[in-house]
C-alpha cells in the first residue's frame, strides 16, 4: 500500500502537520490544562487539511511546475525578449491578483481603514480600497517577476536588485503614512503564497535551464525575494497617493 505514490504523499503530509498538532495538544493539555474542545471537529479538520495538502502538492507537481517550466523554455527558444518579459509580467500579475491570502488581507485592511475613519464607512469605499490594494500588489509582483527574468537573461547577481529594493524601502518608510507601513511590510509575504510561489519558481528554473550558460541552482532562484520586496514599495506609494 505504501508503494502507492499518493499514499506516500498522504503520509508525508501528515508528518508535515504532526509538529503543529503536537504543539497545540501539548500546550492545551499541559500548559492551559483544559480539555480539548470539539475533538471530533479537530480530527475531521486535520484529515481535511492532510487530504487537501496532498492534493495541492500533487497538483503542483503535475500541472503548475511543468506548465511554468515548459512555457519559459518555449519562450526562451522563440528568442523574443518582449514576449518573454510580457509573459513574466502577466504571470506575476495574474497569480498575485488571484492569491487567496491577498484577497482576505485586502478586505480586512479595508474594514480596519473604514473603522479608523481613514476612508468612508461605506461598502463602496471599502471595496474600492481593497481592490486598489490588490491591484497595486499585483502590479508590483508583475514588475518584480519581469525584473527577475531580465536578471536571469542578463546574468546579473541577485543581490544587486535586492540591495536596491531594501534601500528604497528604508527611504520610503520615512515618508509613508504610519497607517500603511505595517500593511506594506506584510504585503510581500502575503502575495507570495500558495499560487504565486510555485508558478514563479517554475518560471525561474525553467528559464535558467533553457538559457545556455545559466545554472538553474544559482540563477533559477531569487525571483521570490524580488516579489516580496516590490509590494512593500508599491503599497507605501499607494498609501501616500490616497
Amino acid at each position: 500500500m505504501f508503494n502507492n505514490p499518493f499514499i506516500k504523499q498522504l503520509f508525508g503530509s501528515f508528518l508535515d502537520l504532526a509538529p503543529i498538532l503536537a504543539v497545540v495538544l501539548v500546550f492545551q493539555v499541559l500548559v492551559i490544562r483544559q480539555p480539548i474542545p470539539d475533538v471530533g471537529n479537530l480530527i475531521a479538520g486535520t484529515l481535511f487539511v492532510v487530504f487537501g495538502l496532498t492534493l495541492f502538492i500533487q497538483g503542483l507537481e503535475q500541472s503548475l511546475f511543468p506548465i511554468g517550466e515548459s512555457m519559459a523554455y518555449a519562450l526562451a527558444r522563440k528568442g523574443s525578449l518582449f514576449w518573454l518579459l510580457a509573459f513574466a509580467f502577466c504571470l506575476g500579475f495574474g497569480a498575485a491578483v488571484a492569491e487567496p491570502a491577498l484577497i482576505a488581507v485586502a478586505e480586512k485592511a479595508a474594514n480596519i481603514a473604514s473603522n479608523g475613519n481613514l476612508i468612508e464607512q461605506t461598502d463602496a469605499a471599502k471595496a474600492g480600497y481593497a481592490l486598489g490594494l490588490r491591484i497595486t500588489v499585483a502590479l508590483s509582483i508583475g514588475l518584480a517577476i519581469l525584473v527577475g527574468v531580465l536578471r536571469i537573461i542578463r546574468g546579473w547577481p541577485v543581490y544587486y536588485p535586492v540591495f536596491f529594493g531594501y534601500v528604497c524601502i528604508a527611504i520610503m518608510t520615512s515618508f509613508a503614512p504610519v497607517e500603511i507601513i505595517g500593511i506594506a511590510y506584510d504585503s510581500g509575504g502575503i502575495a507570495t503564497s500558495s499560487i504565486t510561489v510555485p508558478l514563479v519558481t517554475a518560471l525561474g528554473v525553467g528559464l535558467a535551464t533553457s538559457i545556455k550558460g545559466r545554472n538553474p541552482m544559482t540563477d533559477g532562484f531569487g525571483l521570490i525575494v524580488l516579489a516580496s520586496l516590490m509590494p512593500t514599495i508599491f503599497v507605501m506609494v499607494y498609501g501616500m497617493a490616497i
